[in-house]
């Protein structure tokens, strides 16, 4: 017989452990399956050197706010394991670690849950995976020889863990901005292509972008507010936080050796095949900086901020690089192609029809049209923070106030389900 759980959370990250926290508040019974052995897992797998690209002192939980004494730092890879591990002891929380959920089906009112600890019956099933779950990487890369070692972002781990020789990078959004200049910056040859992240200085005018984009209200943006849905997936700009953070500026990475590209297209063998877009990228990207600098000037000069005027640097470098349309891998010592192409969802768990033809959840602030199923972790579940540590907590607490509102329905519809 299936054993009965109120609510099920799937998935132990930031947005199941402050949607449990919220629930233990209104003294509802919940559980948090996590396939993963540990705490914090997905953070555990990041790379060596890795480190948040928000400060400090936008790294809260429900209950938690930051208290270190580091506000515009970053934290590092082992202090985000932590501060994680710290939450759910400090809170109880009923996290369950080696659970593993193969199906969710809806049936009589009741959702039942298969997995390798047994079967399972809830009244509310959370889904807290997040949207970044399987690495997406293009299905030419196939056709590349065997004898170049391929991996995705999510496996790269330091310059030291690869093969010796020179390093394409394919993707300039955070990972592969950051990835390739510790790879050139540790005396490796790297080429990198280029995508279509936008570049935002570390800092400007005595303060760090995030601090900016708070008070201009960015981080307020609600998902109703965008031109267009696919907007929720943009790619995210430049940054990085290693060192105590600093601009990432590809004309800077060409100044120092790296060799630019645009983006690529196909591969043959030892070959691959590009766009000649490199230097439209390029000028999206002094785009990107521009505009936004411009905000915040016009921001500061309107509510009268005391904040001394900045020049940033005006690099070109990246303009002068040649454009190159197909790269051979084996006469440019290429060793090594790390696909850092982003993710893809994968819901497939979910046998209940409430995806769209692309596969994502639809939803309304995390809440489905089927009775007591719920997502989160999106990006722009409702705002620009709802796919972050900084603002899942107020997608946490509606959701749990969700559940609290029907649970008398609930727990109805599942005395029904029993006779």
């Amino acid at each position: 017989m299936a054993e009965y759980i109120n609510t099920i959370i799937v998935g132990g990250g930031q947005g199941g452990l402050a949607t449990s926290y919220y629930l233990q508040q209104h003294g509802i019974p919940n559980v948090i399956f996590d396939k993963s052995d540990k705490v914090a897992h997905s953070w555990r797998n990041r790379w060596d050197s890795f480190t948040l690209v928000t400060p400090n002192w936008m790294v809260r939980l429900p209950g938690a706010p930051y208290d270190g004494d580091n506000p515009d730092g970053f934290m590092t890879r082992e202090e985000i394991v932590v501060f994680f591990e710290d939450y759910v002891d400090r809170f109880k929380l009923p996290l369950e670690l080696g659970i593993s959920v193969s199906s969710i089906e809806y049936n009589q009112s009741v959702y039942i849950l298969r997995t390798n600890a047994g079967r399972y019956e809830a009244s509310n099933v959370l889904i807290a995976t997040g949207y970044y779950q399987k690495p997406r990487i293009p299905s030419f890369h196939t056709k590349l020889s065997s004898n170049f070692t391929q991996l995705h972002s999510s496996q790269y781990k330091n310059p030291q863990s690869l093969s010796d020789g020179a390093v394409l990078v394919v993707g300039s959004a955070q990972s592969g901005a950051q990835m390739a200049e510790e790879l050139y910056q540790s005396g490796r040859k790297v080429f990198l292509s280029v995508s279509g992240a936008g570049r935002l200085p570390r800092r400007y005018r005595g303060r760090d972008v995030t601090r900016w984009m708070k008070d201009m209200g960015y981080f307020d943006r609600t998902v109703d507010e965008l031109s267009s849905p696919k907007d929720r997936f943009a790619s995210s700009s430049q940054a990085t936080g290693k060192n105590g953070g600093h601009t990432i500026n590809l004309h800077q990475f060409a100044k120092d050796g790296v060799v630019l590209m645009g983006r690529v297209e196909d591969a043959v063998k030892e070959r691959i095949i590009l766009s000649d877009d490199l230097k439209e990228n390029l000028a999206r990207d002094d785009k990107f900086e521009a505009e936004f600098i411009q905000e915040v000037d016009q921001f500061i000069k309107q509510n009268e901020i005391d904040a001394s005027p900045e020049s940033l640097p005006k690099l070109t470098d990246g303009y002068d690089a040649e454009v190159i349309q197909e790269l051979n891998l084996k006469s440019s010592g290429i060793k090594t192609v790390i696909w850092a192409t982003g993710y893809q969802c994968d819901y497939s768990l979910v046998k209940v029809p409430v995806f769209d033809e692309e596969g994502i959840p639809i939803h309304n602030r995390g809440v489905t049209d089927y009775p007591g199923l719920y997502f989160i972790g999106l990006p722009f579940l409702y705002t620009g923070l709802s796919g972050v540590i900084a603002g899942v907590g107020t997608d946490a607490k509606h959701i749990a106030s969700e559940i609290n509102c029907h649970q008398y329905d609930r727990l109805v519809a599942h005395q029904s389900h029993l006779i």
